[in-house]
């Protein structure tokens, strides 16, 4: 599969702002009591959702604007394994707007925000290892 440069730039460009998201939730994590974790939920939900996007960009694969985790996998070639069932795909995409927003629901504990990183990097690594080793610097 040929792609063209300026679609590899643009792919490292989503991995670069997936990474900052990752090492966001990382740093958050080490917090301790203080730590934030409807961010944490905020910032794995990003890191998934870039890390589908930019391996979609990399198979030319238009998206729409959307933060559904579930609505952005559909969008893959059939064969494609992903890490998440449905239920932490659904709960993920909550965290795109929890996370960020006041509203009328629980906050988010430590054990919430812990499964959601681990989620995110398991897609992390899932994502990472399905692109050729070039793409990745």
């Amino acid at each position: 599969m040929s792609v063209p440069p300026e679609q590899i730039a643009i792919v490292h460009q989503w991995i670069e702002k997936a990474e900052n998201d990752h090492k966001a939730f990382q740093n958050l994590l080490k917090m301790g009591d203080d730590c934030p974790f409807d961010t944490v939920c905020f910032h794995a939900q990003q890191c998934i959702e870039k890390y589908l996007k930019s391996r979609l960009i990399y198979l030319s694969i238009d998206f729409p604007k959307s933060h559904d985790i579930a609505e952005i996998v559909k969008l893959f070639p059939p064969g494609f394994s992903f890490p998440l069932t449905l239920a932490e795909q659904e709960k993920l995409t909550s965290y795109a707007w929890m996370g960020r927003y006041p509203g009328n629901w629980e906050p988010m504990n430590r054990q919430e925000a812990e499964e959601a990183a681990a989620l995110a990097v398991k897609v992390r690594t899932a994502i990472r290892t399905s692109f050729p080793k070039d793409i990745l610097k």
